[in-house]
């Protein structure tokens, strides 16, 4: 992945939003593509490499009706998962690859002291990434528009941690996620500071199927804690690796996708692009 990819995306989130504001004006090819500042030509290239569908289709994909009628079939229930990822083929899910461990009692207590925490900046198909480790696992991946501000982020959930901006290979091996070829990845290690309650919150994220979405009553309802919703949406928000623990795939019951700690527009990116791939021909 390469800085190309993270400016293609700038552009791509810029569509998405222009889309998005002037749905009823039903805005041409041509329009859209000079908000962006591109040719209607090389606008519909860019879209079709990076969705692999056209804007026309991909606006498809983030409509409330598409989300509705998702929510309605069987496997937004969670307890029916099918065995598809939609991105490899290999019948395998992501909670089959992701392992999480809690932090012990005491790197909760003393918010990272003793804990050495390497860090690095990369490029993804939804802009740059932030990733951190620890020498067991994955405890930080977060969207930076930012640098500055995202470390900052960091930095406050570990605020006693050394940090060393080093890439690793913990971190190579879960940025491979974005390559849609998990046949490379090895199991993932999260070594991650929650509750037990947000633990078993970020668990069930792993079993929603990609391209799928499920509601925040649906989560509960999972952990077997059918009355705790407003709790399972303070969990979900407080997520602290994006993506790979898909909380983009939870949205309100009417199909109106909420918010999104990395922003709405990037998490409407990220169900359309997901959903483009699943649902694109073989």
């Amino acid at each position: 992945m390469n800085k190309q990819e993270d400016i293609n995306y700038k552009r791509i989130a810029e569509a998405i939003e222009y889309i998005q504001q002037n749905f009823a004006q039903q805005p041409t090819l041509e329009e859209i593509a000079e908000k962006v500042h591109l040719s209607p030509f090389h606008f519909q290239r860019l879209f079709t490499d990076w969705a692999g569908v056209s804007p026309k289709k991909f606006l498809q994909y983030i409509s409330v009706q598409h989300a509705k009628n998702i929510l309605n079939s069987s496997l937004s229930t969670l307890s029916e998962t099918a065995h598809e990822t939609g991105l490899s083929g290999t019948g395998r899910l992501h909670d089959l690859f992701v392992k999480i461990e809690g932090m012990t009692p005491g790197e909760f207590k003393n918010k990272g002291k003793n804990l050495i925490i390497n860090y690095s900046y990369a490029a993804s198909v939804f802009g740059t990434v932030l990733i951190a480790s620890t020498p067991k696992g994955i405890c930080y991946m977060g969207f930076s528009d930012d640098k500055a501000a995202e470390f900052e982020a960091l930095k406050k959930r570990f605020p006693n941690a050394l940090f060393v901006q080093q890439t690793d290979a913990i971190q190579q091996n879960a940025l491979q996620i974005y390559t849609q070829d998990w046949s490379k990845i090895n199991t993932i290690k999260l070594h991650l500071k929650g509750t037990d309650f947000q633990l078993k919150v970020w668990e069930a994220l792993l079993k929603i199927p990609t391209g799928n979405l499920t509601t925040y009553g649906t989560v509960a309802n999972a952990i077997q804690k059918p009355k705790a919703s407003r709790a399972v949406g303070t969990a979900i928000g407080s997520n602290p690796i994006a993506f790979l623990i898909p909380c983009h795939r939870v949205i309100q019951s009417t199909g109106v996708f909420g918010g999104y700690m990395w922003g709405p527009t990037r998490k409407t990116a990220i169900i359309g692009w997901e959903a483009s791939k699943v649902n694109a021909p073989n």
